[in-house]
């Protein structure tokens, strides 16, 4: 088969890979349905997280089970089914208490934009839907692997509340569905800081209440200024850089909470700094594991349309294109069709 390739920064190629097979018991593999292209992606894309030798690429994924490990006992050949980026066993006592992407037996599922996927630990990693999936919600069943979930996991961190007034940094995917999932939990008020006209078209469309196009200190003091100089109850850091991070625990009240789940690249925090501001931080990888069976009833019953931060579709082959588009901003999130 062929899939994605990176060799060095802006170097994707689409070239010949060995066809995934079992190899241990507990493993599956899946035929995809759609694969695409994540903001993470972009890290090592762009030589900031160094590629030390050709790596797959993709860690989004929904698809088809073609074949199971002899061990594999709760999925089967013919079900469609989405993971997550993380494999789990689903039953050590970090799973047991949410936090599967920290499995005592974690493995990171990579090689996804391809046509089909080794996923290990099946059993504790796969959710199968009860059906197979009509062709128009496989976009929003594959935001489920990865940016959905993490956008719910910032908003649950970040402790949403029905009529709380969240603000949300970063306008990527993630940042647009953590929007959607304060919406969905309930809150009354969600700031967008955004600078994009497509992407502040999206957030209104994901829930959002406000735009904030300032960033850095002015953007604090504009959410400031429409919090009556108090600060957001919740905030959703997904962006991962030094001013990011600072911008969320500034605009956060004194008491509120943040949720952190861009992934951190030169970041660093003063500690006096943090003790004074009496906010409550949690992130780290979504367990994504945690809340896949309630987001895909959300989606089945159409309650929610995560798939609408899928502005671009191309076929797997043009999965170049995909990245170019996304690095340039021409594309808030590329999806590839094998």
């Amino acid at each position: 088969m062929r899939g994605a390739v990176l060799y060095g920064p802006r170097d994707i190629r689409f070239e010949e890979r060995e066809v995934p097979k079992i190899i241990k018991p507990t493993d599956a593999v899946i035929r995809i349905s759609s694969a695409c292209v994540c903001g993470s992606d972009l890290w090592p894309y762009r030589g900031i997280q160094p590629t030390a030798q050709p790596t797959p690429m993709g860690h989004e994924y929904c698809g088809i089970v073609e074949e199971v490990g002899r061990a594999v006992k709760s999925i089967k050949a013919g079900q469609f089914v989405i993971g997550s980026f993380f494999a789990s066993d689903n039953t050590c006592p970090n799973c047991h208490i949410g936090y599967q992407s920290s499995c005592q037996h974690r493995e990171l599922v990579g090689g996804a934009q391809a046509p089909f996927l080794r996923v290990p630990l099946a059993d504790g990693t796969l959710v199968a839907t009860p059906d197979i999936p009509s062709e128009d919600l496989i976009p929003s069943l594959l935001t489920l692997s990865d940016v959905m979930g993490t956008g719910w996991f910032a908003a649950d961190a970040a402790n949403v509340k029905p009529g709380s007034t969240v603000a949300v940094v970063g306008d990527g995917a993630v940042g647009l569905l953590g929007m959607l999932s304060a919406k969905q939990m309930g809150a009354k008020r969600i700031i967008a800081m955004s600078r994009h006209q497509s992407r502040q078209k999206l957030a209104r469309e994901f829930g959002a209440t406000d735009i904030v196009t300032e960033r850095g200190e002015e953007g604090v003091s504009r959410v400031k200024e429409l919090t009556d100089g108090i600060g957001a109850d919740s905030v959703l850091e997904c962006v991962g850089t030094q001013e990011s991070m600072m911008q969320a625990i500034s605009s956060t009240r004194p008491g509120g909470y943040m949720g952190f789940v861009g992934v951190p690249h030169g970041v660093e925090l003063n500690g006096e700094q943090l003790l004074f501001s009496h906010v409550h931080l949690h992130g780290g990888p979504a367990p994504v594991r945690r809340y896949l069976p309630e987001l895909i009833k959300l989606v089945l019953n159409r309650k929610i349309n995560p798939g609408k931060v899928f502005d671009l579709t191309l076929p797997l082959d043009q999965v170049a294109e995909g990245y170019r588009a996304m690095d340039e901003r021409r594309a808030i999130k590329a999806l590839l069709r094998p």
